[in-house]
């Protein structure tokens, strides 16, 4: 987990600001390449005749509008919160690698209309050692934004890099392609221009539209990765005092900024003083981290009481045999001399098999069939319990 005090950013000193740096840098440098690109596949397509290369140069200047997006994108994200948007502009960074995967898409369709042209016209294009030479540089040079990008997104998990590193790579495959087809159609006698066209074209909208399912997954509010779940409630647990955590929320807006609430249960007989001490402490933690604005809700509970103590193993045990994904937590034991109920929530993962009524009703069953003096109040919620 990122532990890069809150201030460093203020500064512009921090991983925020260090991210805008790079994308600004890569978006220039792929401004400066892809103009490259299309200038030269243009002029030797239009030489030669090869709708493939033409289209495949229109590709390199539609990424020159891609790479201006992602500028504006990283610019607007480091904007800071405002009386509109009081959670800041991280997600600017997804609205703009949405953009790239839009324009990728458009691309796609112009070139499989391009290729499906000249299948039917049955024009034969020219071939040259300088287009060659020409596509494979540009090969190279797309594998390098490739990895670069690449490189760029793992450190700092932006979507844009995301983006624009498939994206790159989608191009190196598509121009590798074309180089292909040039070299065996000079050599076979094969008119392969039109076809390989539309395999690119296939090939690119492919990538298209596995950029767009990602940034408009987190656009609808994907939750935050298993790892980061795990190490913030290892982390509130670590807490002396803290008896559980559970009902932990994360809300994502951007790569290194999380919104989130948890529920932490304390022992019922820690003074109120304490606890709200307990929460600030925790709150303060996770603040100073610079990553996670982490709001506490203290619950207190009975522990060290034998009977209640008993009644919870007992919840667990009947959870765990319904179910070894389900969690028992807010536990309660209310009645008199003779009768019980045992008043509880469970966690159930989205993906458990079980409905929550089917769980309502055998975790109860077993239950009442441990103790015929005993009940059960059951709330169960569906949610991400690793």
């Amino acid at each position: 987990m990122n532990t890069t005090p809150a201030s460093s950013e203020k500064n512009g000193t921090g991983p925020a600001s260090d991210r805008g740096k790079a994308g600004k840098f890569s978006g220039i440098l792929g401004i400066a390449l892809n103009i490259l690109l299309a200038a030269a596949k243009i002029a030797c397509g239009a030489v030669s005749g090869a709708v493939s290369v033409v289209a495949d140069g229109l590709n390199n200047l539609t990424d020159c509008g891609s790479n201006v997006v992602s500028l504006i994108g990283f610019k607007v994200s480091e904007k800071p919160a405002d009386k509109e948007h009081p959670f800041g502009h991280r997600r600017a960074e997804t609205v703009a690698a949405m953009v790239i995967a839009v324009v990728v898409l458009a691309v796609a369709a112009e070139l499989a209309m391009q290729s499906v042209e000249r299948i039917f016209s049955g024009e034969k294009s020219d071939f040259s050692y300088l287009l060659c030479i020409v596509l494979g540089a540009a090969v190279a040079i797309k594998l390098f934004m490739f990895f670069f990008n690449r490189a760029l997104a793992k450190k700092y998990g932006a979507e844009t890099f995301k983006a624009t590193a498939a994206d790159s790579l989608s191009d190196a495959v598509a121009t590798a392609a074309v180089l292909v087809s040039a070299i065996v159609s000079h050599y076979t006698g094969a008119e392969l221009d039109g076809y390989m066209g539309a395999v690119v074209a296939v090939f690119i909208a492919f990538t298209g539209v596995s950029i767009l399912k990602d940034t408009v997954s987190s656009l609808l509010g994907k939750d935050t990765d298993g790892d980061t779940r795990r190490a913030i409630r290892e982390e509130i647990s670590a807490f002396e005092g803290v008896q559980g955590v559970h009902d932990l929320l994360i809300h994502e807006y951007g790569p290194d900024k999380l919104y989130a609430t948890a529920h932490v249960e304390v022992d019922s007989r820690m003074p109120l003083t304490e606890t709200h001490d307990l929460a600030d402490r925790i709150e303060k933690h996770f603040a100073e981290g610079g990553k996670v604005q982490l709001t506490v809700h203290i619950d207190p509970l009975v522990y060290g009481d034998e009977r209640v103590d008993a009644c919870r193993a007992l919840a667990e045990r009947a959870a765990a045999e319904t179910d070894g994904s389900l969690r028992v937590h807010d536990f309660r034991l209310v009645g008199g001399e003779t009768h019980f109920n045992l008043v509880f929530e469970i966690a159930a993962p989205f993906d458990c098999a079980l409905s929550d009524a089917e769980i309502e009703s055998r975790v109860r069953h077993r239950i009442e069939t441990e103790n015929e003096n005993f009940g059960a109040v059951i709330t169960v919620e569906r949610q991400n319990t690793d």
